[in-house]
């Protein structure tokens, strides 16, 4: 009998939708971001592994700019090699034999050519490499309508000499920018939020030194803060799983909304959990059942705001790192994020049974709430568990009313377990029922 081939191999034009299709922009340039930040981290010996503010990485900068008509991202972190050029910078995935490693974000090797492409039609990426005392230069010129167009089976770039730039580093240059591109650009916002985005996602590596520029101005990292004093402390603890580095701060970055005050909100609220992986933000201000929120704890309520916690990832094969391909999100199925849940959920209950007293006195717990300092998320020292003030009830006069009445136990105990702890008491469910209820539905002032 004879045998046949029938072809696969992918077409250009498929494996180009396939790889924009469902990345945003801003996800584009976080990804050449995240290349020139793994490179800083390297090259300065320094390792996203900790909470903590130093110097290490003063000597690195990125350049962004952005216009109607061109994007460009540079920056003097070590520069891509020639053999690492010719290797692997350019190929679709990454290959076996490729180093893994060095605490980088960077997974599966299609980053830079995902955002290039994302982002225009004429692209220069050139690279500025030291051999041995000596500057090297190379750029890789793109014209993404003319590789289509030479067929599917030339997949390879042309490697072209140049001299070299005054330090080693990355540059790329888009032009002919997609039409989606220049719209989100020509946006007045958008460099604001640009900018914001950045002072957020990278707010470990700002804290460590280093300097990122849009259109010349440079961005200023988030500063994540707990209060404390005799009453109130974060908790801080790390431990080691599967090779992955976890350390989890939680605790109070600011007081608990005022029941009596209305519900707009005042500013930007930050409060929630952070998940970091390698030094990177993938998750920011989370209030979902993605950290629990709805899941293992009751769905979050403004009463909660004030919460912040940060859960930092750490490895030096970031394959074993709980985060989604585009790095904005958590990869729930992973063991040791399952694990580091499990964590989290201490402070966050201890934080719904603060909010939830605090309502008995709360004149007198918001003097003790005054009386704090504050301290970045760096600076907090180890701790074991969220200290939160017990919070005694006043002498009151109010009448009271006795609730009593029967349900199926399978619904009870569902009930406990959607608010966190199955092991609750009958009674205990049924006044967290309510209180629940009560702050959706009752107006305080009837």
């Amino acid at each position: 009998m004879a045998t046949h081939k029938a072809k696969a191999n992918p077409t250009k034009a498929f494996f180009v939708r396939m790889l924009t299709r469902d990345i945003s922009l801003d996800d584009c340039i976080l990804d050449l971001v995240d290349n020139s930040i793994d490179a800083a981290w390297k090259l300065s010996g320094a390792r996203p592994t900790a909470l903590q503010s130093d110097s290490s990485l003063k000597d690195y900068k990125i350049d962004i700019t952005i216009s109607e008509d061109t994007f460009s991202v540079s920056d003097n972190c070590g520069g891509i090699s020639f053999d690492d050029a010719a290797k692997y910078a350019f190929t679709f995935g990454r290959r076996d034999e490729q180093a893994r490693g060095d605490y980088s974000v960077g997974v599966y090797g299609i980053g830079m050519k995902r955002a290039v492409f994302k982002l225009g039609r004429q692209i220069r990426i050139s690279s500025t490499y030291r051999v041995d005392n000596y500057l090297q230069g190379f750029f890789v010129p793109i014209d993404v309508k003319r590789w289509l167009e030479a067929g599917d089976e030339a997949w390879d770039f042309e490697i072209e000499d140049v001299l070299p730039e005054d330090e080693p580093g990355v540059s790329i240059l888009v032009t002919d920018l997609l039409d989606e591109v220049k719209e989100k650009f020509s946006d007045p916002t958008y460099e604001r939020r640009l900018r914001r985005m950045l002072a957020r996602d990278y707010m470990i590596p700002l804290m460590r030194g280093l300097q990122i520029n849009v259109n010349s101005e440079p961005v200023s990292g988030w500063k994540l803060e707990l209060r404390q004093n005799e009453n109130f402390a974060p908790m801080r603890t790390k431990y080691e799983d599967e090779r992955v580095n976890v350390e989890i701060v939680a605790g109070m970055g600011s007081p608990p909304p005022d029941d009596r005050e209305p519900d707009e909100e005042k500013g930007l609220d930050i409060s929630g959990w952070y998940v970091l992986c390698n030094g990177r933000i993938v998750l920011a201000a989370d209030t979902t059942a993605l950290t629990g929120w709805g899941a293992s704890l009751p769905r979050w309520h403004k009463q909660y705001s004030g919460f912040v916690g940060v859960v930092f990832f750490s490895s030096e094969n970031p394959e074993l790192l709980p985060m989604t391909t585009t790095k904005r999100s958590v990869d729930v199925s992973s063991r040791v994020y399952q694990r580091a849940l499990a964590r989290m959920h201490e402070p966050a209950r201890a934080w719904i049974n603060y909010t939830n007293a605090r309502k008995q006195n709360i004149e007198t717990v918001k003097e003790l709430e005054k009386q704090v300092v504050t301290k970045e998320v760096s600076e907090v020292i180890p701790r074991a568990e969220l200290k939160v003030p017990e919070v005694a009830r006043p002498a009151t006069r109010e009448r009271m009313a006795n609730v009593n009445y029967s349900v199926p136990l399978n619904r009870m105990k569902a009930l406990a377990a959607g608010f966190g702890n199955s092991r609750m008491s009958y009674r205990e469910v049924g006044l967290e029922s309510f209180d629940y209820a009560y702050q959706e539905l009752a107006d305080e002032d009837s």
